[in-house]
Order: structure tokens, then sequence, then C-alpha cells
């Protein structure tokens, strides 16, 4: 059987159609490739992606991808509401199947060398592949995002891990990561405008400020609904499943009076992530995966 790696690139533009098709048709019709689908959002000004590949191909695609990011995005005009230090901003890997987190921590470290190598763009290193604590954030290496990083870059701390201490005169930096198990992308929207209530409540969700290890959140503004969000990335759904965050965002938004008034599943996300809130909330005993019909399509 042949291994496949799930990547969720981060790119940051939402807003023009046709330079988002041109960096996401690097991803189409490659052989070991599958493109399963992107989420441009023009309020963040940033598309994810989701795609999965046999390593090489996938590899050599996530290249391409990148490169047509760099030329196509100058950061110095880009403006969005999501925290970003480069026009690929992240490329997270995670194993899908028949494949180690060795293996993709190995990957992520050649596809950031192989990043500089070819287009001289500094790379950082998070997750699994981060070279001591404070990178495991993202929201550390992105403090200050672009602008911000432009004058810090050259402090000991902010240095990149791979390639000189400045960034990129277009293209800023990108972050290259690996975890054990899927990223999922969940919103939990809120009853109301105040943005200073999500981001007091992402304060309270995310590893980094005394929540949840697997966590990263940040509070956003939905401008088209006059609303806002906890928008989380959740690193590992089996150590902090989808269900325990949203009961927390649900609990601190009652002190201040506002409901939750729905949520969001950005991309892909596994099975597991989706049965583990089934058999919270249902009180599920006993449930066994092979009682899910389709489970039994694969192989015949």
């Amino acid at each position: 059987m042949s291994n496949f790696i799930h990547a969720v690139p981060n790119f940051s533009e939402g807003r023009r159609k046709e330079v988002i098709e041109a960096i996401t048709d690097q991803l189409r019709n490659v052989d070991g490739v599958k493109l399963i689908d992107h989420y441009p959002d023009p309020d963040f000004n940033r598309t994810v992606i989701e795609v999965i590949g046999k390593p090489e191909p996938l590899k050599e695609a996530l290249l391409n991808m990148a490169g047509k990011a760099y030329e196509l995005i100058d950061m110095n005009e880009q403006q969005g509401d999501h925290p970003r230090i480069g026009a690929v901003d992240t490329i997270p890997v995670f194993p899908l199947a028949n494949i180690s987190l060795e293996e993709c921590v190995k990957f992520a470290e050649e596809l950031g060398q192989e990043i500089y190598d070819r287009y001289e763009v500094p790379v950082y290193f998070s997750g699994e592949n981060a070279r001591n604590e404070h990178r495991k954030s993202l929201d550390f290496i992105r403090k200050g995002q672009y602008e911000g990083l432009k004058e810090l870059i050259t402090r000991p701390e902010r240095v990149p891990d791979i390639g000189k201490p400045a960034l990129h005169p277009t293209a800023g930096a990108t972050i290259v990561s690996s975890a054990s198990y899927g990223l999922v992308a969940f919103n939990v929207i809120l009853g109301t405008s105040d943005l200073s209530i999500a981001k007091n409540i992402a304060m309270a969700v995310r590893g980094p400020s005394g929540g949840f290890s697997t966590v990263r959140s940040i509070g956003l503004f939905f401008e088209e609904r006059a609303q806002v969000a906890v928008s989380m990335n959740m690193l590992d759904i089996k150590k902090t499943p989808i269900y325990r965050a949203f009961n927390l965002i649900e609990n601190e938004a009652r002190r201040y009076g506002v409901p939750v008034v729905g949520t969001q599943i950005i991309g892909a996300l596994p099975q597991e992530a989706l049965i583990s809130c089934a058999e919270y909330y249902l009180r599920l005993e006993n449930f066994n995966r092979d009682q899910i019909i389709e489970n039994h399509l694969v192989g015949i």
C-alpha cells in the first residue's frame, strides 16, 4: 500500500480569484496528488488548501504552489484580518496513511530547505520540527506579523531557522511544520460584535496562555455578518476533542451573557473528529466504527 501525507498550506490571498486559481492550479492534475478543496476567505485575505498525496509528488507540487504564490503575492501590499508573515504563511503536514510522524518530520525538513534553496524565502519550523519550545507556537513566530517581523528578524530569538536574518523583499517568510494528527480548523461564532470578548475567550482556550496545549486560537470579527468568532487550529483532536474546546468556549461566553450562534469546520477533517462528538453528546455506549456503513465500502 502507498504512503500518504495530508498537507494544509495557507497562502495570503483570499480576494483575487485569478491569483487563487493560479496558485491552487499547481496542485491539480498531478499524479500521486489529490487537491481536496480550497477555501478562500476575503475578510482574512487568506486561502486554506486541503491536499493529500504520496510524499515525493506532493513535495514537488507544494514547492510549485509556493513558487507561484511568491510570484503573485506582494506582502508589501497585502492586508487582511488573519495574522501572517508571508505569501505562503504556513505549510503544516500530517501523516495520513502508512507513514510515520518521524517520516513527516523529515518531509517537512526537506520541504523547508528546498523552499529556501529554490526561492530564497526564509523558513521557520514549528510543531514537531520546532527548534525550541517557543517556536512550537505559531503565535510566537507570527508576533508582530509581516510588518513587525521586518524590524525584529535580526534579533536572536526571531532569526529564521533557514536563511538569512531578513525577509524576502516581497514574499516574506514561510512556516513549515509537522504534527501527529491532522489539523482541524474550527470556528465558534458568537452572538455579539464585541471583538474583545472573542479575544478574551481565545486566550482562555489556546495553549500558550493557559488553555489546551494542542489548540491555537484567536478572536476574529466577521464583517459580513457583524459577529465575532473564536477561530481555532486544533492540532491533535485525540488529545483535545472538538467537543471539549466547544464546551469551554460556550461556558466562557456565558460569563459575558453571549450565546454561541453557530460553528464552522474549515476544510477537511478526520472522521474520528465527528464520531467523538457524537459519542460524547449522545452518550453512546460501546460504539463500534464498523457500525458506520460507509466504512465497509473500502476494499470492495
